[in-house]
């Protein structure tokens, strides 16, 4: 049975015991995001619907932590620092206290871990799905922000983390995968992604671009290039797989196709000047985030080439994830 709860008490029992001071004690219509001295505001916007970004049964402290690490990927790739985020949430018929109270939890969990209050937002009746919306705000310094259009020829492209684990993860929870050493690891790389926030230092000193892959290595890097002007030069072998994705990629083709083009990694893909690689490589490292090397950005405006282990032009049926 739906709990008796209006919409202001649903906020004052599980919202507002989480908030930040911007957020005024969600006692207002409007939250107070003030920037430090001499940065500017980085704003991002992700929204997530329960049987496309996750699965309903999904508990619901991950699905609070997905919807939130979405956006703080956005602000890692920006070299953005986190300032706070409000949350639309479209609560679906038979919702319960006890799903919202573990949802809040994760969530408050999650904006302490990260240094990401709450700010404020909106909770509402859905007609449909379980869907919410982060809006997410950080600050870099003036002028500092990583763009994705910033990439130029002669950069090296480098990605960081692992690359697949999740994509490979959704394809265990559809079924389509045998139980292996490693499977736990990438169902928790597709409900927890892992922003690299780490890595933002590192980014606003040394790369000319970047973008979070969200949607899948080959297509979000074609869409870096074509944002930038630009083409690229992609070594398949050099792109980094955990040991449980590599063992399901291992001879089989269409599970390496599926890792490269299938979303969901949350990692940093970064143009770096060539002056600039070792530098980069090194505060990285510093930052406890690893990265690699897996091409150059090239003159042109023609589609990225991708090379496989043998040096082999490799072309993809399709190069990310689409809504629509």
């Amino acid at each position: 049975m739906v709990p008796p709860l209006d919409e202001d008490s649903l906020i004052a029992r599980f919202f507002a015991p989480i908030a930040g001071p911007g957020g005024l004690g969600l006692k207002d219509d409007a939250a107070v995001v003030v920037p430090p001295p001499g940065q500017d505001l980085v704003v991002t916007v992700d929204a997530l619907v329960a049987g496309g970004h996750f699965f309903a049964e999904d508990p619901p402290a991950s699905i609070a932590r997905k919807a939130l690490r979405v956006n703080l990927s956005d602000l890692a790739a920006k070299g953005a620092e986190p300032l706070g985020f409000t949350l639309a949430l479209a609560l679906p018929a038979g919702w319960t206290a006890d799903w919202l109270q573990d949802f809040a939890r994760g969530l408050g969990e999650d904006a302490a871990g990260f240094a990401c209050p709450l700010l404020g937002g909106d909770t509402v009746k859905a007609a449909g799905a379980l869907t919410l919306s982060i809006t997410a705000f950080g600050a870099v310094p003036a002028g500092r922000m990583v763009p994705r259009t910033g990439a130029r020829a002669g950069d090296r492209l480098y990605v960081s983390g692992t690359i697949g684990d999740a994509a490979l993860g959704l394809q265990l929870r559809l079924g389509r995968g045998a139980a292996a050493p490693g499977n736990e690891h990438l169902l928790d790389r597709y409900l927890h992604p892992q922003p690299r926030l780490a890595l933002r230092d590192a980014l606003r000193r040394h790369a000319s671009g970047a973008m979070d892959v969200s949607d899948g290595l080959v297509g979000d890097l074609a869409k870096m290039m074509r944002a930038s002007g630009a083409s690229a030069e992609v070594d398949l072998a050099a792109v980094p797989l955990s040991p449980a994705a590599r063992r399901a990629c291992d001879g089989d083709a269409a599970a390496f196709d599926i890792a490269v083009t299938g979303g969901d990694d949350y990692e940093i893909l970064a143009s770096v000047p060539e002056g600039e690689a070792e530098a980069y490589e090194a505060a990285a490292a510093a930052a406890g985030v690893p990265v690699a090397a897996i091409g150059r950005v090239v003159a042109g405006s023609g589609p990225a080439l991708f090379r496989d282990r043998g040096g082999t032009p490799k072309a993809f049926a399709r190069g990310s994830f689409s809504h629509f």
